[in-house]
């Protein structure tokens, strides 16, 4: 034996005859559907001697005649049939799964979607808008889950994250919603007792309540001063993993806290908490909407980020946009 061949890698009989199997099994059930390789190639969208070559190569492969042919009729062996029986409802499938993807991507939203959200966030914004975008798509199913934990799209098996900050992962998209506020804020009754920092330096003078994220890391309080981020970790007098256990502590009047617009807004406008350090507030953050791509998005997909977008930019969280970034302060305007 020459040692070439002694060398040569095994072949692989599927690896080396899918291409042209799959063709011409495609081909020959066609023609014994359509009783003719004419009719054939009109269904497949290709000529008729095309349709005659699939068929061709498939009978040399597997070295038997599957198509008695005419000239004036086509018809299947013996072995034809038994090969058509054996083959046609796997194509069948293959063709039906084919088709409900279509479905999928261009048909009515149906089917199941996983969102992950930073857990004040989606609780507070997201999950009272699913009862709504249900109703209009019902045959959406959702399985939400907050965490704050970074969001693994691939590991976590996540369709649509929301996230907030700043976007800095150049394998996501990230489409913003509204900006993300950032406010200093405490009760009434605590500016009452305790008076209220006018600078950032202040803070070390009051009772601070930290909220210390999934990771376990406390969340630093972020300011903007001359054009640079500034970020400050102040001792504090309590310490929690939940962003609702935090604003109910400062509604309590236990101390001040920086907290997202979104978590104080009802609160802001009830009166219920005052904010300060505005001038301060950093104005580059965003809550976003964030996906892997935008190529051959299944519809559910598509009308979910559509409607939250239009829904939260309609939920008039943005309140204190003017407050916020301290438009309203003459120390901001003249920074």
């Amino acid at each position: 034996m020459p040692p070439s061949t002694l060398l040569a890698p095994p072949t692989d009989p599927l690896a080396t005859s899918f291409a042209t199997t799959y063709a011409g099994v495609v081909a020959f059930i066609a023609v014994v559907t359509e009783g003719s390789f004419a009719r054939a190639g009109d269904r497949l969208g290709i000529g008729r001697s095309a349709v005659s070559r699939n068929v061709q190569k498939l009978e040399d492969q597997l070295n038997v005649r599957l198509l008695h042919r005419t000239t004036r009729s086509t018809s299947p062996t013996r072995e034809g049939d038994l090969f058509y029986a054996s083959c046609h409802s796997g194509v069948a499938r293959i063709v039906q799964a084919v088709e409900e993807m279509r479905d999928l991507r261009d048909g009515p939203p149906r089917g199941h979607l996983r969102v992950s959200s930073a857990t004040g966030f989606g609780r507070k914004v997201v999950a009272p808008l699913l009862r709504e975008f249900q109703a209009i798509y019902p045959e959406v199913s959702i399985d939400l889950l907050l965490s704050d934990k970074p969001t693994d799209f691939t590991s976590d098996r996540v369709d649509i994250a929301f996230r907030n900050g700043r976007m800095e992962d150049a394998d996501i998209i990230a489409r913003q919603i509204i900006p993300m506020q950032l406010l200093v804020c405490a009760s009434p009754e605590y500016q009452q007792a305790h008076g209220l920092p006018a600078v950032m330096d202040d803070l070390a003078n009051h009772e601070c309540i930290n909220y210390r994220l999934g990771s376990g890391r406390i969340f630093e309080w972020e300011f903007k001063a001359e054009g640079q981020i500034r970020k400050i970790l102040p001792q504090a007098r309590l310490t929690c993993n939940d962003p609702e256990t935090v604003l109910q502590a400062v509604l309590d009047g236990q101390g001040i806290a920086q907290m997202p617009g979104y978590l104080a807004c009802e609160a802001l406008r009830s009166g219920a908490l005052v904010s300060c350090l505005t001038q301060y507030a950093p104005d580059d953050s965003g809550h976003y909407i964030c996906y892997l791509s935008r190529q051959h998005m299944p519809s559910r997909m598509r009308v979910f980020i559509d409607f939250m977008t239009a829904r939260i930019r309609a939920s008039d969280l943005q309140c204190l946009t003017g407050l916020a970034y301290g438009l309203d302060n003459p120390a901001r305007q003249a920074a």
